[in-house]
């Protein structure tokens, strides 16, 4: 929408009649219209369209939102490694990279997950592996891990005390490498919050170059020139 205030001169004279001024001057016919308001209407935009005319809209440097105040982003990698150490995946966020929070979230979740699960399967084979040394009849929680019409006089109790003692380390080395893995993403989260700061605006443009040129050296053990090239790769 176009609004426009302006004084339009108008050549026409009042009520028919010429403007009668003082004697010795010429009549001014001259009205003016105070206040006329032009204002285009979607209305007229459609009717300018089929006239096949084309309005054009310029604008200054003047950013009504406050655009023309930002500031270029230069992150600070003491500041995303922080914010990383507090939880991670704040670094990734400060530094404006949202695609790696749900390479970060999923990481932590499956690692979270496997040492839950990996956890309670050792409980299960330590307690097992525990009711089959006490020699006491009462406890049986090694009989739940076979099915229910199995009798333990048919079970080899050496066999069975083997595979109980295997499961229950198997399990134990799993948990506590998910363990590990949750300490490295940790580090890792951190590691890369500080190098994507760092390298925040580090050029990393495909512009490669080879200068080369011929080029004349002495040889200081024969006193002779020698005639080469010397090159220089920019990258």
């Amino acid at each position: 929408m176009l609004v426009a205030l302006t004084l339009l001169p108008l050549k026409v004279s009042a009520q028919g009649e010429p403007m009668i001024g003082p004697p010795g001057e010429p009549v001014d016919t001259t009205q003016y219209l105070d206040g006329m308001i032009l204002m285009k209407t979607p209305l007229d935009i459609e009717e300018d369209e089929d006239d096949g005319e084309m309005t054009v809209v310029t604008a200054d440097d003047y950013h009504p939102y406050g655009l023309e105040n930002k500031k270029e982003f230069n992150p600070s990698p003491e500041r995303a490694v922080w914010m990383s150490a507090l939880f991670p995946g704040l670094g990734q966020i400060y530094n404006r990279r949202y695609w790696k929070l749900p390479i970060v979230v999923g990481g932590f979740m499956g690692l979270g997950y496997a040492t839950n699960w990996n956890n309670t399967m050792l409980k299960d084979y330590s307690q097992a592996y525990r009711d089959l040394m006490d020699n006491d009849p009462s406890t049986k929680s090694y009989m739940n891990f076979f099915p229910p019409n199995t009798k333990e006089e048919s079970l080899n109790k050496t066999w069975l005390t083997n595979v109980m003692k295997s499961r229950r380390d198997f399990y134990r080395r799993n948990r506590d490498l998910c363990i590990i893995c949750c300490v490295g993403l940790y580090i890792v989260c951190m590691v890369d919050a500080y190098v994507d700061a760092s390298l925040a605006h580090f050029d990393i443009s495909t512009d490669l170059s080879l200068d080369w040129s011929p080029s004349l050296t002495v040889d200081p053990a024969f006193r002779k020139l020698n005639v080469g090239i010397q090159w220089a790769f920019n990258f």
